[in-house]
């Protein structure tokens, strides 16, 4: 996966860097815990400018994140329990999961948002209770916008500041990321595998 990234990078410049970090936010195992410190380590080459980087590598993430949000406000929470009763075990959520997370949506709000942004994976799924609660969407949007911008930077940063030794740790970085991908697609079978004893319990 580095490989693929480091390619598409290096051939479509900061474009390519929006359009990682949006099939990020859209198919979470494209990590940018790869994808901005490789643009910040070409950005130290001089190949890229770092502001340029930073920016078009937060809006490719909002554009995802908005996506999300837009399609679950269009699904709506009633519907979504809907699809919890029908298909949960596929959609790796019960509807009890459901309601406990909406739950805790409820009370945390805005700095759900704004700190969700922040944590790997959760990052792109705190989108969907703010559509289905429908949070108003420029709320949503500036507190995506800050936490997505903070992210980026602190990755861009620090593939810049790695610079000399990003060729280094190069080596480790692709099989770390396969081993990501496999790693979120087997906890994806535990949740499909375990599903009737999460929802009874």
């Amino acid at each position: 996966m580095f490989d693929w990234i480091s390619g598409l990078v290096d051939q479509m410049g900061a474009f390519g860097v929006a359009l990682l970090m949006f099939l990020e936010n859209v198919f979470p195992p494209i990590p940018s815990e790869l994808i901005m410190p490789l643009a910040g380590f070409n950005a130290a080459r001089g190949d890229m400018s770092l502001i340029w980087v930073i920016l078009s590598g937060s809006a490719g993430s909002l554009a995802g994140v908005y996506l999300w949000y837009w399609l679950a406000r269009r699904v709506g929470f009633d519907r979504l329990c809907r699809l919890t009763h029908r298909h949960g075990r596929w959609l790796s959520i019960s509807p009890d999961e459901l309601d406990r997370a909406d739950a805790w949506f409820d009370r945390h709000g805005g700095a759900a948002v704004l700190i969700g942004r922040l944590i790997p994976t959760v990052r792109t799924l705190i989108s969907v209770p703010a559509g289905v609660r429908r949070m108003p969407r420029l709320w949503f949007l500036g507190l995506s916008a800050v936490g997505t911008l903070a992210w980026t930077s602190a990755l861009t940063l620090a593939g810049y500041w790695l610079e000399g030794g990003y060729d280094k740790v190069q080596a480790w970085l692709n099989p770390v990321s396969t081993a990501v991908v496999v790693g979120l697609v087997a906890v994806y079978l535990w949740r499909v595998a375990t599903y009737n004893k999460r929802q009874q319990g």
